[in-house]
């Protein structure tokens, strides 16, 4: 097949907030942090293309489906047509129909290589992950150095709490192409979990070389900053993830606990005040915004 698998994955500038979910460290209120339930950057079912909120944000629109449904009557035949469908209907959130058209363009063409890692991101996204690590595996089997393959199993195992072979994974992904931003991000949530701060640290570092404009490494890195005592090194972390993306509200938050922490008490409630308005459901922006107020 010369057709890449369509993918995906969200874009490293565009993020989900509803996942965030509080992470606890030894200082006052802990930390915020980016929860990504898929893993990163979104974890991945790709490696090119853009995401649903890129310049292709309607291609999960009734139109674009519909349009793509006129192709497929033409050429009935055609695996990739089912393909390219199908990533439509999963970008629109219509997984089940997206992998009945995976599974049409398998059934015409078994050794589509990206049509089984494109299903095995549809049940990933809808919480199947034994089914998604079998159908990645398919794809890793019909072609060894499917980077993307590689990646997206490595994002399910890791939410399977798998992390010794989604380290693997995610390293394998990475020896197949050392550019990738999101597979040393991913990687470093799978250090981290595995108590590697040191590890985690040089992998968000690694992320952030390859791509300095997502703010989710930098926040994360500043995270383990502060964990390891660095408060003027996570300080700027925050800020370089702030400065990539102003309504990351947990990092407005981070910031400004550590503003406190350095001291800085009017900038730390201004920070808070900031990130408690992005993200008024945080508990730490909440108490971050009380306990400096009272404290005037």
């Amino acid at each position: 097949m010369s057709l890449v698998a369509l993918d995906l994955r969200r874009p490293f500038a565009s993020r989900a907030r509803g996942l965030a979910v509080l992470v606890a460290i030894a200082m006052v209120g802990g930390l915020a942090g980016c929860g990504q339930v898929n893993g990163g950057y979104g974890g991945g079912g790709g490696s090119t293309g853009p995401g649903p909120s890129s310049a292709d944000a309607g291609a999960g629109s009734q139109a674009n489906i519909a349009s793509l449904t006129e192709v497929i009557r033409a050429n009935p035949n055609d695996a990739n047509a089912y393909n390219i469908r199908g990533t439509a209907f999963a970008r629109g959130g219509d997984y089940k129909s997206a992998l009945a058209d995976f599974d049409q363009a398998l059934k015409l063409e078994p050794a589509f290589h990206q049509a089984w890692a494109n299903k095995g991101l549809a049940y990933r996204r809808m919480g199947r992950l034994d089914l998604a690590v079998d159908a990645y595996s398919r794809a890793v089997a019909l072609k060894s150095d499917y980077d993307a393959a590689y990646l997206g199993r490595g994002s399910a195992q890791r939410q399977l709490g798998r992390f010794d072979l989604a380290l693997a994974d995610f390293s394998e992904a990475i020896r197949l192409n050392p550019r990738n931003p999101g597979a040393y991000h991913d990687r470093a949530l799978t250090r981290q979990s595995q108590g590697d701060k040191a590890g985690a640290l040089a992998d968000y570092s690694a992320a952030i070389e390859r791509d300095a404009s997502a703010p989710e490494p930098f926040n994360a890195r500043g995270m383990l900053k502060v964990e390891n005592g660095d408060l003027r090194g996570a300080l700027d972390d925050f800020n370089g993830a702030l400065n990539n993306d102003l309504y990351f509200g947990e990092a407005w938050i981070n910031r400004g606990i550590v503003e406190e922490q350095l001291g800085e008490r009017k900038d730390a409630l201004a920070s808070c005040q900031r990130g408690a308005a992005i993200v008024p459901t945080s508990k730490l922006g909440q108490d971050c915004v009380r306990r400096l107020s009272g404290s005037r």
